[in-house]
């Protein structure tokens, strides 16, 4: 099986080096980052990843907002968010765009690579806790 492609996307530089670098580290293909949520769906749109990795908290677009509208493009790309907001509304307007999974930052070593999994089969992952 070939290595999936990823995009991720968060506003903090630092977060997003540590997660390239723990998806690589677990067989992952980085294939760009973006800084904000416009860039997300911009750079989504061009690279066709086949997950897209998206914090909540971002400039230009949030990351719910992003999540939609690369959703509306009909794209065969599914959506994980990371990110720190561990509340029930949050989680839930999050996976009400259609995305595949919700992990929560501090979870990250346990459950993103099997959120990935998951998001890769089209099955629904969501951190303890959130909902």
């Amino acid at each position: 099986m070939s290595k999936l492609r990823v995009l991720l996307a968060d506003d903090n530089r630092q977060v997003l080096e540590y997660v390239r670098e723990f998806l690589t580290a677990n067989g992952c293909e980085i294939i760009g980052t973006a800084a904000d949520g416009q860039s997300a769906v911009d750079a989504a749109a061009q690279l066709l990843p086949d997950i897209l990795i998206l914090d909540i908290s971002m400039p230009v677009l949030n990351g719910i907002r992003a999540a939609r509208r690369v959703l509306e493009l009909n794209l065969s790309i599914k959506i994980v968010f990371l990110t720190a907001y561990n509340d029930p509304e949050t989680c839930r307007a999050a996976m009400e765009t259609g995305a595949c999974c919700y992990v929560l930052k501090p979870r990250m070593a346990s459950d993103l690579i099997p959120a990935i999994e998951f998001a890769k089969d089209g099955r629904r992952f969501v951190s303890p806790g959130c909902e």
